[in-house]
């Protein structure tokens, strides 16, 4: 078994919370709102989580659970789940299939498991700490091992939060600098697609499961201080530390400039 019993079992209602967001996405239409931040939420947003809240709640009722659209539950284990129902709400309202179920368990000593379904393309990935990184048919996966910016696909959720001058200067040096963001990004450094996904504005719940992910891949996970957190509101996931290193050193020098 590539994660403990635990998991596993965390991993069975992550695909069948999966399967339900995927006949939601499948729908002809759906009711979008907006919340008071002005991001767009569905009934699927608020259906999976009260999923994944009430089948979590009942395999592990000691755990707390932190999610994008109700306020959290405290638990007594010291241990919680974090989940994003949809991470990509405006890919999934559009039809694009590249939107997530996002599940990770925290403890004190930091994340210990994390997973990224992504239902409509039928990708998996997940990781326990010491366990290594598997996809969807228990194959373990690993990050790229490219050093050099030249040539490196970096993913992105927003172009218009990246300094223009940044892009130009990357793109000028070879570096692919693509949109397909969000925590589909982040699979494709885990699984060795790409070599970089940056955030400038994220909460915990959309990159919970990255530190675990990445890493068990092989690969850097920070935020964009460099520092191995969650909590920032930042985040950069990086194939090698050379990459890590040359794109981090980019983005700060490009956000004092």
């Amino acid at each position: 078994m590539s994660v403990d019993e635990r998991y596993e079992s965390a991993l069975t209602v992550l695909r069948a919370a999966a399967e339900r967001g995927l006949d939601w996405f499948q729908k002809a239409s759906l009711d979008v709102e907006h919340k008071g931040d002005g991001s767009p939420v569905t009934a699927a947003d608020r259906d999976l989580e009260s999923f994944l809240r009430a089948e979590l709640g009942a395999l592990f009722p000691e755990d707390g659970f932190l999610g994008e659209e109700f306020p959290e539950t405290p638990g007594t284990s010291g241990g919680r789940w974090i989940a994003d129902p949809i991470d990509g709400t405006k890919s999934f309202i559009h039809g694009t299939p590249l939107w997530t179920t996002l599940l990770a368990y925290e403890t004190a000593e930091g994340v210990q498991f994390g997973a990224i379904s992504c239902p409509a393309t039928g990708q998996l990935v997940y990781a326990q700490r010491g366990k290594g990184c598997f996809d969807q048919a228990g194959r373990r996966v690993s990050a790229s091992k490219k050093t050099d910016l030249d040539g490196a696909y970096v993913m992105a959720s927003w172009l218009e939060q990246w300094p223009l001058p940044l892009i130009d200067q990357l793109q000028s040096g070879g570096t692919v600098v693509r949109t397909w963001g969000d925590a589909f990004g982040y699979l494709l450094v885990a699984q060795g697609h790409a070599e970089a996904m940056v955030d400038f504005e994220v909460s915990p719940f959309d990159i919970a499961p990255m530190p675990v992910i990445l890493e068990e891949a092989g690969a850097v996970f920070t935020d964009l201080a460099g520092e191995r957190s969650i909590y920032n509101g930042h985040s950069i996931g990086a194939a090698t530390p050379e990459i890590h290193q040359a794109l981090l050193a980019r983005l700060q020098a490009a956000s004092q400039s």
